[in-house]
C-alpha cells in the first residue's frame, strides 16, 4: 500500500518542479538556421517564435524561397525546443512512483 503522506509530499514537490520547469522553458532560447545560415529563427522552450534574422547580403528577390527558408528554420527550432522540453519534463517525473490506474 502507498503511504499517502509520502505521495502528497512527492506531488507537491513535482508541482513546484513543474513551475520551475515552466519558467525555465520560457527563459530558454533555441536557434536554428536554414539556407546554409542565411536565415536564423529563435524560439523559447514553449516553441514561441522570439526572433528571425536574415544574413546580411542574402538576396531576398525570390520571396517564395525566402519564405520557405524562414519556415524551415522555425520548424527546426521548434523541433529542438520539443526535444529540450521533453528532457526537462523527464527530470520532473523521474522520481514519481507508478500508481496503477493513473496515467
Amino acid at each position: 500500500m502507498y503511504n499517502v503522506n509520502s505521495l502528497m509530499k512527492q506531488a507537491q514537490k513535482m508541482q513546484e518542479d513543474a513551475a520551475r520547469a515552466e519558467q525555465e522553458l520560457l527563459d530558454l532560447r533555441i536557434s536554428a538556421t536554414s539556407g546554409g545560415g542565411a536565415v536564423t529563427a529563435i524560439v523559447n522552450g514553449k516553441k514561441d517564435l522570439i526572433g528571425i534574422s536574415i544574413q546580411e547580403g542574402f538576396e531576398l528577390s525570390d520571396t517564395e524561397m525566402a519564405a520557405d527558408l524562414v519556415v524551415a528554420a522555425v520548424r527546426e527550432a521548434q523541433s529542438q525546443a520539443d526535444q529540450q522540453a521533453n528532457e526537462i519534463m523527464k527530470k520532473i517525473t523521474a522520481g514519481m512512483p507508478h500508481i496503477p490506474g493513473l496515467g
